[in-house]
């Protein structure tokens, strides 16, 4: 048998990798709507002559929230949107000539499609668009949820995820449930949920328990696999964004038929 020998000739164990740093995460790229927030966005497959597209809530949409089970497509719009900078100064009104899909079943999302490319508005206002990730949420993750419409940037981390999240007529799907300190509030639907490492789109904020209630409007209630309803006084609320982008082709254009693509029809 052989002799097993020192590991005095052995490579040393390489050190660990340090953890990514912190991006800046700031205003820039959100915008105040009438009654909510959001944020000009883009797919990573998107192109600077695109037109540019702004996220929100469904509930945000200037019709009036989708019932249960409707999905709104390709409704003519001239709604405008104050575009902010890094400090959350007003840098100009940018329009809407089409909402291209809005719902709040499955998820609560309103996406409009805007009469200025991504290049117009950098060579305008010198602002660039945030890019909607195409991974889940990883709980324990920082995030910061970036409000245009008050003007402020909750920070905290993702606390882990809703199966079902009921609110009125409502239902939501895998949720992104916040720690404490996303004390978000009204105004702030719509908000991207930005991750902190990567600078990336993972959610849009929609709502908060408020008031101690279960299921009822501002205080939505979580429902697991077996049924099970739970009730998080304070604790806030956001939908996913990863799966929006295999419902884009080249162009911006949406298309729900496309592979990958899970956003409800109509």
């Amino acid at each position: 048998m052989t002799r097993c020998h020192g590991r005095a000739n052995l490579p040393a164990a390489a050190a660990p990798a340090p953890a990514p740093a912190a991006v800046a995460v700031n205003f820039a790229g959100t915008v105040a709507l009438s009654n909510c927030s959001g944020s000009l966005v883009r797919m990573p497959n998107s192109v600077d002559s695109d037109p540019g597209l702004i996220l929100t809530n469904g509930h945000c949409l200037e019709t009036g929230m989708p019932a249960a089970g409707q999905v709104i497509t390709n409704q003519t719009s001239t709604r405008g949107f104050t575009l902010l900078n890094a400090s959350g100064g007003s840098l100009g009104t940018v329009k809407a000539n089409r909402v291209l899909y809005s719902t709040m079943t499955d998820t609560d999302v309103t996406l409009y499609r805007l009469s200025s490319s991504y290049a117009t508005i950098k060579s305008r206002y010198g602002i660039s668009a945030l890019t909607l990730d195409t991974a889940h949420p990883v709980a324990g993750s920082s995030i910061k949820v970036v409000s245009g419409y008050w003007k402020k940037i909750y920070s905290c981390s993702v606390d882990g995820f809703a199966y079902r999240l009921k609110e009125g007529s409502w239902t939501w799907k895998d949720s992104v449930r916040y720690t404490s300190g996303c004390d978000i509030i009204g105004g702030t639907s719509g908000s991207p949920v930005v991750d902190a490492t990567t600078g990336k789109v993972v959610a849009v904020n929609n709502t908060i328990n408020e008031d101690s209630q279960t299921c009822t409007v501002n205080n939505p209630c979580e429902v697991d696999q077996n049924g099970t309803v739970t009730i998080r006084p304070g604790l806030g609320y956001a939908q996913e964004t990863y799966t929006i982008p295999n419902c884009f082709a080249p162009g911006n254009v949406l298309d729900l038929t496309r592979a990958g693509c899970v956003l409800p029809r109509p």
